[in-house]
């Protein structure tokens, strides 16, 4: 498709791009647009430096990557660089979401499902409400000097639903989101909008402060996620270990890292957010275990990371946009599911805590989740709510303090937010797990 010159490495990407997004506040329409874009982002190698730039002009592309061929020098031995013999040369056409693509669902009926579920969460503690539509469905192509030529699809869609409460003295925020590939699956029950008002409502009016110490604590599969996310995930990306000798200790790959019965998978074949069946260095999906029973068992790699560290591509070279170049990234991040339920986890706690919902979370060597919902643990049941600020701790030593994992994993997508490294924020990830319990986590 394109003059790929000979004594260089060359690749070009290229994403046509749908969004929709609306916004209600208390009932008003507050944004409504749908916005269509395509652009291209070229990238030139010549075993020295890399040469970038990013067009809307995609009938033009040619003409861009002769720019970029006057800028490099020529090197007849390109083909023999480190990083270049690790690129794959993969050739299909993965086009999922043909049938069921969101540009071709009416505006007006992504508006009528958003207003209708908002009329009907109601709750005489509610004070301010927001529903946003998001979707998005992209088509890339990505051909390479090598010989890669790919095409795939991507699509996702959803709903979030923001609420403010107040009672007495009392404030607090919920959200209640879904994203889905396909908008047939946007619907919530009667049961599953009551069950969050009426969730809101005894928390706000019966949540009690709590005495800070160290508590065994359970954690819900979207928290898990939330932990397995930032708290290992982005340590897993191999790009901060280049140059810093400290860090390449510490992550040495055989080296025990948690607990017996932890295992951390992260991988872009599953559906919904994280979906990327092909990186944006070309590279195919695959299956890493970063953690296998309490081994450190991989990390996350472009090809520039594999051929600095010896190891295997991983296909987690990510961009947000064509106006960026990829580096590496998570894709969907989860602890694989145990044998135990989640009677089985607080059974044998005498006081303990339940984090349900949370606010955020943030973590390398150290890591913060701020809970929404929370509950206490007495006896082995669950209690009355609980307001927690903060539980923090060491990543390491709280993964080895893992002794409980739910057989309900789940694999959730998001589409509001997503996660952010460097400049690049924010890129649509997956994560989950199951219900999981660690014996003692710093709880304040």
């Amino acid at each position: 498709m394109f003059n790929f010159k000979k004594g260089y490495y060359a690749d070009v990407r290229i994403e046509d791009r749908f969004t929709t997004n609306i916004l209600l506040k208390n009932g008003q329409l507050h944004e409504a647009k749908e916005t269509k874009e395509k652009k291209a982002f070229l990238r030139v190698f010549d075993g020295q430096m890399w040469y970038y730039t990013s067009t809307d002009d995609v009938d033009a592309i040619q003409d861009s990557l002769e720019e970029l061929y006057r800028c490099a020098t020529k090197n007849e031995e390109i083909d023999d660089n480190p990083v270049v013999k690790k690129y794959q040369v993969n050739r299909d056409v993965l086009l999922k979401f043909t049938d069921c693509s969101v540009k071709e669902v009416p505006f007006e009926q992504k508006l009528q499902l958003l207003q209708s579920t908002s009329e009907k969460l109601v709750s005489p503690l509610c004070n301010y409400k927001t529903a946003r539509y998001l979707d998005r469905h992209s088509v890339y192509q990505f051909y390479s000097s090598k010989g890669s030529d790919i095409t795939y699809d991507f699509q996702t869609c959803g709903v979030a639903y923001g609420l403010a409460f107040a009672y007495e003295s009392e404030n607090m925020q919920e959200q209640l989101s879904k994203a889905c590939i396909k908008f047939s699956e946007l619907n919530y029950s009667e049961k599953e909008l009551n069950d969050f008002i009426a969730r809101c409502e005894d928390f706000i009016k019966n949540a009690k402060p709590i005495v800070a110490g160290s508590y065994p604590v359970v954690l819900a599969p979207m928290v898990t996620g939330v932990f397995a996310h930032e708290s290992f995930g982005h340590k897993s990306e191999a790009d901060f270990m280049l140059g810093d000798e400290t860090m390449a200790k510490e992550w040495t790959l055989g080296k025990k890292v948690g607990s017996d019965i932890l295992t951390i998978r992260e991988s872009g074949v599953f559906d919904g957010s994280g979906y990327v069946p092909y990186d944006d260095e070309g590279t195919k999906a695959t299956d890493t275990y970063l953690i296998k029973n309490g081994i450190l068992a991989g990390r996350l790699h472009s090809a520039t990371t594999a051929a600095a560290l010896g190891e295997e591509l991983t296909g987690n070279a990510r961009a947000i946009n064509c106006d960026y170049e990829p580096i590496v990234r998570m894709t969907t991040t989860f602890v694989e599911g145990g044998e135990s339920t989640f009677d089985e986890l607080i059974g044998g706690i005498q006081h303990g805590y339940y984090v349900y919902s949370v606010k955020h979370g943030s973590g390398m060597s150290t890591f913060t989740i701020a809970p929404n919902i929370a509950y206490e643990i007495i006896d082995g049941k669950i209690a009355q709510p609980a307001k927690i600020a903060v539980l923090t701790g060491n990543v390491f030593e709280t993964l080895g303090l893992i002794d409980g994992v739910g057989n309900d994993r789940q694999i959730l997508s998001f589409v509001t937010g997503g996660c952010g490294k460097m400049e690049q924020y924010p890129l649509n990830v997956g994560m989950g797990g199951p219900h999981i319990r660690v014996s003692k986590m710093n709880v304040q």
